[in-house]
């Protein structure tokens, strides 16, 4: 079971890292079609955040014996429904997907797909991963701390966002 785990994080730290290749051909792109960015101040706590919540996802995977829990199965059910939840929010947005704030002049928000149910969905997924992610690898701790620090983190970004939309005309 250990490195079926193993597998699974290194699958997350390809995919995240993918997700930032990604990011910067989506930015270069709008940006070259006049889009303007905001927030950058606070983009670094993202950086910090999920690079922290791997080390930490690691560290009590590695320091404490690993037992299987009966909501392990649970866990990895919630985990696989999350990615695909999460790639239907990168494929709805398109090239307008990013990590950071970046928004085109004159474009409306998108609604459609899972946009059109809830406003800031990845933000939710994330929220949800934080917590189940940990879980897989017996890392409560990280389970508990780190969906509310995302949520701190997003009393600055989601206000940040919403300015953004507001004023793009």
């Amino acid at each position: 079971m250990e490195i079926f785990l193993w597998m699974i994080l290194a699958f997350l730290i390809f995919q995240r890292l993918g997700e930032l290749a990604l990011a910067n051909r989506n930015r270069k792109w709008m940006v070259e079609r006049g889009a303007k960015e905001w927030g950058q101040g606070h983009y670094f706590l993202f950086i910090l955040l999920h690079s922290s919540f791997f080390v930490c996802v690691i560290a009590e995977f590695v320091w404490t014996p690993y037992v299987q829990q009966p909501f392990f199965y649970i866990a990895l059910i919630g985990f696989f429904v999350l990615q695909i939840l999460r790639i239907a929010c990168i494929r709805t947005l398109g090239k307008r997907w990013n990590t950071r704030i970046l928004v085109l002049p004159d474009e409306e928000p998108i609604r459609k797909g899972i946009y059109r149910f809830v406003k800031h969905p990845n933000y939710v997924i994330v929220f949800f991963e934080l917590m189940v992610i940990p879980v897989l690898f017996h890392a409560y701790l990280t389970a508990l701390i780190f969906p509310f620090l995302h949520l701190l983190v997003l009393t600055v970004r989601i206000p940040a966002e919403e300015r953004a939309l507001q004023e793009r005309m």
